[in-house]
C-alpha cells in the first residue's frame, strides 16, 4: 500500500476553499428557488380566483422565498472576500437557510398537492 499523499496546504486554507465551494453552488441554486417559490404563488393565486378558496401555500411560499434569498445573499457576501472567519459564519448561515428553505418548500409542495386537487 502506498501511503496516502498530503495536502501541503494548512488545513485552514482548504476548509477555507470547502466552504467557498459551497457557496458557489447555493448561490445560484438558492436564486433560482426564488423564482421556482413565486412561480408557485403566481399559479397558486389563478387556481385560488378560479376555486374561490385559499390556502396558506402562498404565504409559505412567501416566505420560504424570503429564506432563499436569504441564503443567497449570504453565500455572495461570503464569496465577496473578508476574513476566514466571516467566510466561515457566512456559509454557515447560507446552508442552514438553504436547508430550512428547503424543507419549507416540500412543506408547501404537500399543502398545494392537497388543496388543488
Amino acid at each position: 500500500m502506498s501511503p496516502i499523499p498530503s495536502d501541503p496546504r494548512p488545513f485552514r486554507t482548504r476548509a477555507a476553499l470547502l466552504d467557498q465551494r459551497i457557496c458557489r453552488l447555493i448561490c445560484p441554486i438558492a436564486a433560482g428557488m426564488v423564482g421556482v417559490c413565486l412561480t408557485g404563488i403566481g399559479l397558486l393565486h389563478v387556481v385560488v380566483s378560479v376555486k374561490r378558496h385559499g390556502s396558506i401555500a402562498d404565504d409559505l411560499l412567501s416566505f420560504d422565498a424570503l429564506l432563499f434569498l436569504f441564503a443567497t445573499l449570504s453565500s455572495y457576501f461570503a464569496l465577496r472576500g473578508g476574513s476566514e472567519r466571516r467566510l466561515h459564519w457566512l456559509e454557515r448561515i447560507a446552508d442552514h437557510s438553504f436547508i430550512v428553505a428547503m424543507v419549507l418548500l416540500t412543506g408547501a409542495c404537500f399543502i398545494i398537492t392537497y388543496t388543488v386537487t
